[in-house]
């Protein structure tokens, strides 16, 4: 790899990252606009409820689970729950205009007891995978595929083999054509 390759690999992960970023603060913040914006127009999305496919319909879902959401997530005195996504660890790969990544996510809420100073603690509600294919569109990273993998979910866990080795031999396909 050349030193001109080398600086646009790490400015294409850095870009990667900062999508994968404001994607998650978008979800957590109810911010539809820079949600859809993350997306390719044809995107498809795999989560526990289904597969969508498209921008659209996409965000009218999430929009729907987010307002759902409430629901589900309270704290001890019955106010709806602040949900807030983390990233671990994440492993991208970038092949031209395309890239992969596997990344560990949880996701936190202030739904735990509370502590001894009488102050809402956090609870970790869910985790999992996120398994992305992205494309590099008018110059910006995009999610074209995200598959949600939700490990304490039966039939929605990841599979047994390191997750990272499947997206390295996507990879690897797609540079071989």
């Amino acid at each position: 790899m050349t030193q001109t390759d080398a600086v646009q690999y790490a400015a294409d992960k850095a870009a990667i990252e900062d999508l994968m970023a404001r994607y998650l603060f978008a979800l957590d913040w109810n911010d539809f606009d820079t949600f859809a914006a993350t997306l390719t127009e044809d995107a498809v999305f795999e989560y526990a409820r289904g597969t969508l496919v498209g921008r659209d319909n996409i965000v009218e879902a999430i929009r729907g689970f987010k307002e759902r959401i409430v629901e589900i997530y309270c704290d001890v005195d019955g106010n709806p729950g602040v949900l807030r996504h983390v990233l671990g660890q994440t492993v991208i790969r970038v092949e031209g205009d395309r890239a992969w990544t596997r990344a560990f996510w949880w996701e936190v809420s202030n739904g735990g007891p509370r502590n001894e100073a009488g102050r809402l603690t956090p609870e970790v509600g869910s985790f999992g995978i996120y398994e992305d294919e992205l494309v590099r569109q008018d110059g910006e990273w995009l999610f074209a595929k995200r598959c949600i993998l939700n490990e304490f979910l039966p039939g929605r866990e990841s599979s047994a083999e390191n997750p990272v080795l499947a997206m390295d031999r996507a990879a690897r396909d797609a540079a071989k054509n």
